[in-house]
């Protein structure tokens, strides 16, 4: 057995540097080549790429500090504790060019705006800073923007929902760096039956990490009746500048007994 593994990790090794030398030896005849045999192995090429790529990019997010498995930080007499997905793991693809409304960049995050003219570009970069706690982070490039409004839109996972009570608290920290100032709001929207609860707060914007509270015991939120809920992060005038979101992070813990 022990044979028959090594001649097999033997090929294989020899397989794949066939096949270097192979396509070596075709990027040098690239330039002399049919257009017809070139088209044929553009579109050959592009395959291997995307395969390339994907496998790149999950390689550069496992290797890199911080890891993918780096822990929430969890505030005091919280119940639970959520980094959203955008932030924690890989997505694919990893950016996008003149992003339209309502698209998905991630697991549960939506970008949201009303641009004629999409100058919006996004991409997920590895966070390497020595005070990074989050694997990932999310840069967006906004250039001429002639729309009203701009958001992102996060869902709370079904843990976060889940025995959602008007006697909680949740928090939203936010690691940001923007190349000018910014106003950004975040808006919080719990749907209970055909009435959606609405709590809005203002990011102080006097710190990179900043941190807002919703306080549900000011709502009149059924609690029988909450079905989902997501967190609108809303920036004010964002043309001509560039926003990197380091870090999100959601924590929920029970209000003071008054």
């Amino acid at each position: 057995m022990v044979a028959i593994i090594g001649f097999r990790r033997r090929f294989g090794t020899i397989l794949e540097q066939n096949v270097t030398r192979r396509w070596a030896r075709l990027a040098d005849r690239a330039d002399a080549m049919d257009l017809a045999a070139l088209e044929k192995l553009r579109d050959r090429a592009r395959r291997l790429r995307r395969h390339a790529d994907r496998l790149l990019h999950v390689a550069d997010g496992r290797l890199t500090l911080p890891r993918i498995d780096s822990a929430v930080p969890r505030p005091l007499h919280a119940d639970w504790v959520h980094r959203a997905p955008l932030w924690s793991g890989p997505v694919f693809p990893a950016g996008r060019a003149s992003v339209e409304n309502e698209m998905a960049i991630g697991p549960g995050a939506t970008l949201f705006h009303d641009c004629r003219v999409s100058e919006i570009s996004f991409r997920q970069i590895r966070n390497t800073g020595a005070d990074d706690l989050a694997p990932f982070g999310a840069r967006f490039d906004v250039f001429a923007f002639d729309g009203s409004f701009l958001s992102l839109v996060l869902d709370l996972p079904p843990q976060g929902v889940d025995g959602l009570k008007k006697r909680h608290i949740l928090g939203l920290t936010l690691t940001v760096e923007t190349e000018k100032p910014l106003e950004m709001f975040a808006r919080l929207n719990i749907r209970h039956g055909p009435n959606t609860e609405q709590i809005v707060r203002e990011f102080p914007m006097d710190a990179t990490e900043m941190t807002v509270e919703f306080d549900l015991g000011y709502t009149e939120l059924n609690e029988r009746r909450i079905e989902r809920a997501w967190i609108d992060l809303i920036f004010e005038g964002p043309q001509m500048n560039q926003i990197v979101l380091r870090d999100i992070t959601t924590a929920r813990r029970p209000r003071a007994d008054l």
